[in-house]
């Protein structure tokens, strides 16, 4: 009996080859029959675009256009919490986001990208970056991923909202520099010179009782002036969760919202459409 087993074993996996199996499923990888037109989108940030929101049932309905880029680098149906860099990632913008892109033609489908890190400083963000608290080298990883993600699709923008960590003295002077020189690296690392990047201001909740985080948005409301297809958007009126530091869920879909709104414009006025 064993020895029949083992033949029929042999001759299953021989014909196999001859039919040319490959795994069903491989990292990253989904049919272009599934989803037509893929545009790619890359979150990068920290807590506020990982999301700390507290997750509602609207927040898991998953949409049929809209994948996201899970820690294993695989695709999945998006859903909240999207992020993965702690355990308390809740809702971001970044689900609001990809449905608000996605509706734009019914011919696209979306694939997000989560690459924000909670606590991050944009020194984090640089070239082999190191963020302790996750044990994680954001920067690295988010090109890796976006890397992956553009296997099955184009990339088309990334949406910014970090600052936080850097309204500090001696951090708040260099921001402005320093975020430039991240948008110059991640577009000359994924050959796209003019991509869309839409960055976001830091809260009032916040700025209004952290001085430094003015010279943060200063920095930020002055990119698109400095920087070719970049856009800033405001969050000067959203409310925080409770901790006066992060978004609550209903301001985190908000930003959603001016996040995809500002994108569009900017694809409008560029060379990627």
């Amino acid at each position: 009996m064993r020895k029949c087993i083992r033949i029929y074993a042999f001759v299953a996996i021989y014909i196999c080859m001859l039919n040319g199996c490959a795994p069903a499923t491989q990292p990253g990888k989904i049919s272009r029959k599934e989803t037509g037109i893929f545009h790619v989108y890359l979150l990068l940030g920290q807590s506020n675009m990982a999301g700390r929101g507290v997750v509602e049932p609207e927040d898991q309905q998953v949409h049929p256009r809209i994948h996201m880029l899970d820690k294993n680098n695989e695709w999945k149906p998006a859903s909240d919490p999207m992020h993965f860099d702690k355990p308390i990632a809740g809702v971001g913008p970044g689900l609001t986001f990809g449905k608000l892109m996605a509706d734009t033609d019914s011919k696209i489908t979306i694939g997000l990208v989560p690459c924000a890190a909670g606590g991050s400083s944009i020194d984090a963000w640089k070239v082999g970056g190191y963020h302790d608290q996750t044990k994680s080298y954001p920067y690295d990883e988010a090109l890796k991923r976006a890397r992956i993600a553009m296997q099955t699709g184009q990339l088309k923008g990334i949406i910014w909202h970090q600052g936080e960590s850097d309204s500090e003295p001696g951090k708040a002077d260099t921001y402005a520099q320093k975020l430039k020189e991240l948008i110059a690296n991640l577009r000359k690392e994924l050959n796209a010179p003019d991509l869309p990047v839409v960055v976001a201001t830091l809260p009032d909740f916040y700025a209004n009782r952290i001085p430094e985080a003015a010279k943060v948005n200063q920095a930020l409301q002055e990119l698109p002036g400095q920087m070719p297809s970049t856009a800033c958007i405001s969050t000067a009126d959203l409310t925080h969760k409770g901790d006066t530091i992060h978004f609550d869920s209903p301001s985190a879909r908000e930003l959603g919202r001016r996040y995809a709104k500002a994108m569009q414009t900017l694809q409008q006025n560029t060379a990627i459409k």
